[in-house]
């Protein structure tokens, strides 16, 4: 089962994924973490291109293309040959970033992305995705009091982020069984708590398609 991690900048993805990892190994399931863009040493070299606040010059297609090709490192390399041994894959991130970033954030065409993550993935897609919906506004005061990374994403003007928070709530109200929104407003522990019973329930849901699939 593939499970991908979307939200606004601060919305606490990748702290939260950590706890939901060792809940899953806890009950028994074989799980692995992973990250966009990196997960891999050439998607790594790319993430560190990508993030720089002195690239702040970078243009939206070249963005795009660099985001890409990451992600296609990554599902060759990494997400495709755990999903055919039968365990769970958990990204922070994946395409629907892009879609929401670079689609709805640039403005760039949604349907001519939408091709070029499919040929970037080989046509995977998330059998589920949690997006931790969060205010703009309160995600990057966040970002800036954890004293974490503060990278060329996170410098974009309020209205760029406000655009990608809508654009992933379209995206989750246009296809509403494969997308869980949650409130990541709330405190860590209510939220983790939430992600916990989501993904809990998908999985047995999951677990039952594949045996009428056999």
């Amino acid at each position: 089962m593939f499970v991908t991690f979307e939200g606004p900048e601060g919305s606490g993805k990748t702290s939260q994924i950590i706890p939901l990892v060792n809940t899953l190994r806890q009950k028994g399931y074989k799980v692995f973490a992973t990250r966009e863009p990196g997960g891999t040493t050439i998607g790594d070299q790319i993430r560190q291109v990508l993030t720089r606040l002195d690239n702040k010059s970078m243009n939206p297609r070249t963005e795009i293309l660099l985001f890409c090709a990451s992600r296609a490192q990554l599902v060759d390399e990494t997400i495709t040959p755990r999903l055919e041994k039968g365990e769970i894959v958990l990204c922070d991130r994946f395409t629907d970033s892009t879609l929401a970033y670079q689609g709805y954030g640039h403005g760039l065409d949604l349907d001519f992305l939408r091709r070029l993550l499919n040929f970037a993935t080989n046509g995977i897609k998330p059998d589920l995705t949690l997006l931790l919906d969060v205010d703009p506004e309160m995600g990057l005061r966040r970002r800036i009091n954890s004293g974490g990374e503060w990278n060329r994403l996170d410098a974009y003007e309020l209205a760029f982020h406000q655009r990608v928070r809508q654009g992933y709530l379209k995206m989750a109200q246009e296809e509403p069984d494969r997308w869980v929104v949650v409130d990541a407003g709330q405190t860590p522990e209510k939220v983790q708590a939430v992600l916990q019973k989501s993904l809990l329930n998908h999985l047995e849901m999951f677990k039952k398609r594949q045996k009428k699939g056999s």
